[in-house]
């Protein structure tokens, strides 16, 4: 078995790699080393380089930053986005949606305890101050409004990427989906 190891240079960033169909549509994100083994096992070909090299035992390869399958694959796509703590501050940009503080903690808009379910449309990001506020009131109990209403990601990238912050290497490929 083939040992890889990674190095590049001081202040790289390239730790994931897009994965695109054959056709060049967006599949996934994987890590560079799951996208390597795509690679040294010939079903994924370089698209973009990423930073740095990645060093086996025989074979010295750039770092992917995105790969294209040599074979069309077919995805079953899924209807909604996992709905967690990470997706929900990125969609919310790691904002209080009730001050526009720097959120650090989820809260359910009509509590749970009030009957408010575990869904996209009934939480948002919330920091410590506003989220104990507010603790198991309703927004008209207490006078608050939402700046805007809660909803599920519907964006075809969310599948792709999820939370993470996209390499700005990827925006070509990622812009046509």
């Amino acid at each position: 078995m083939t040992t890889i190891q990674t190095q590049t240079h001081v202040g790289a960033r390239t730790t994931n790699a897009l994965v695109l169909n054959a056709t060049y549509e967006p599949l996934c994100v994987v890590s560079v080393r799951r996208a390597a083994v795509l690679l040294l096992s010939n079903k994924a070909e370089t698209v973009t380089p990423g930073d740095g090299f990645m060093y086996s035992e025989r074979q010295t390869i750039p770092v992917p930053s995105v790969v294209r399958l040599n074979r069309f694959v077919k995805v079953m796509r899924r209807r909604n986005v996992s709905l967690t703590r990470r997706a929900i501050f990125a969609r919310d940009n790691w904002e209080c949606a009730y001050c526009g503080g720097p959120a650090e903690t989820v809260d359910h808009v009509v509590p749970r305890s009030r009957g408010g379910n575990h869904i996209w449309e009934n939480v948002v990001a919330s920091c410590a101050r506003c989220n104990h506020k507010k603790s198991d009131r309703t927004l008209s109990e207490i006078g608050w409004r939402l700046p805007r209403t809660p909803a599920a990601p519907k964006n075809a990238l969310w599948r792709v990427i999820g939370h993470r912050n996209p390499d700005p290497r990827w925006a070509v490929w990622l812009m046509a989906a």
